[in-house]
């Protein structure tokens, strides 16, 4: 069993984000001791966490980390990664077409001045 501190540390999630996660139900801790509400996280917390800390790199949001942690099948998984590298390439695709935009615009200046 790890202190939150520890598992913290072990993570790279903040307590912060740590409390967030089990008031949403996203990670909630192993054991709780009702002496003094120390919460505790073990090696299954762990796992949960880092594919947590993937899902948020991933650019998830709550709700999606929601469902995909509530479909312990990870059914839906694949699909809403494909949608996210989707809307990935969408913007990348997007930002450099702005870029071509920008090119054209700075080209249609320099010609202007040579005229």
């Amino acid at each position: 069993m790890y202190k939150v501190s520890e598992f913290s540390k072990m993570t790279g999630l903040s307590k912060e984000t740590l409390r967030y996660y089990a008031d949403v139900k996203l990670l909630e801790p192993a054991y709780i001791n009702p002496k003094n509400n120390y919460r505790y996280y073990d090696n299954g917390s762990y796992l949960i966490a880092m594919i947590l800390v993937s899902l948020r790199k991933f650019n998830f949001t709550i709700q999606e980390m929601i469902t995909v942690m509530e479909d312990e099948s990870f059914e839906n998984l694949e699909t809403i990664l494909i949608q996210k590298k989707l809307g990935i390439e969408k913007k990348i695709e997007d930002l450099k077409n702005t870029i071509e935009e920008i090119d054209q615009f700075l080209q249609w200046g320099k010609e202007e001045e040579e005229e």
